[in-house]
């Protein structure tokens, strides 16, 4: 009687060498994840610093003439003082004037600001 030797070959399914598993996804993933910050400081270190150019000297500020508050914040101030104006110093109705005109130059630029409509909030309204 002859042995003849066979030699087993493992089973290989063709289509485990293209799919990879969850674990090595999820691993792969991870190592990714912390390599990437150490990746980006090597590069950094790499790069040569730029010489450093001498700082321009600062141009002096022109300080915006002081606009005439618009008639409604007039309007708002006259009312207050109509209201408080015992109450309130000098100071603090010129403090209050310089306010009203604040706000209300910043309610016009939100006012100007035009909105698209997916950007306006849904309302739901449930009744019970």
């Amino acid at each position: 009687m002859s042995v003849m030797k066979r030699t087993m070959r493992p089973k290989t399914d063709p289509h485990s060498s293209k799919q990879t598993s969850r674990r090595n996804f999820a691993k792969s993933v991870a190592t990714t994840l912390i390599a990437a910050p150490l990746a980006a400081r090597m590069a950094r270190a790499q790069t040569p610093a730029k010489p450093k150019e001498a700082p321009a000297p600062p141009t002096p500020q022109q300080t915006p003439a002081p606009q005439k508050p618009s008639p409604l914040a007039e309007a708002y101030v006259e009312a207050a003082r109509l209201r408080f104006g015992e109450h309130l110093k000098p100071e603090q109705m010129e403090q209050l004037k310089k306010d009203m005109e604040g706000n209300i130059r910043a309610a016009d630029r939100l006012r100007a600001v035009k909105l698209k409509n997916g950007y306006e909030p849904d309302f739901i309204f449930n009744a019970g």
